[in-house]
């Protein structure tokens, strides 16, 4: 098992966050991340498929990977 970086630590506790306006989020990861949001959802979606991210965050990454889910069978 690898060890998640301290930047996939850093996505999934802004992601954790809570956010009251719209745009604060993306705003957030361009200033503390240093990322666009498009690469920031990129590196969100593959830690929820990591075993590591589901031991560091379970609430948060279960949470995640139901609304996925739920998206997917939308389709």
């Amino acid at each position: 098992m690898t060890e998640l970086t301290d930047r996939d630590r850093a996505v999934l506790a802004l992601e954790a966050r809570p956010w009251r306006t719209q745009g604060a989020k993306e705003q957030a990861v361009r200033e503390e991340l240093g990322i666009s949001a498009t690469r920031y959802y990129q590196l969100l979606n593959g830690l929820l498929d990591r075993p590591e991210a589901l031991a560091h965050a379970p609430v948060l990454v279960n949470r995640l990977r139901r609304i996925r889910e739920a998206r997917r069978a939308e389709r």
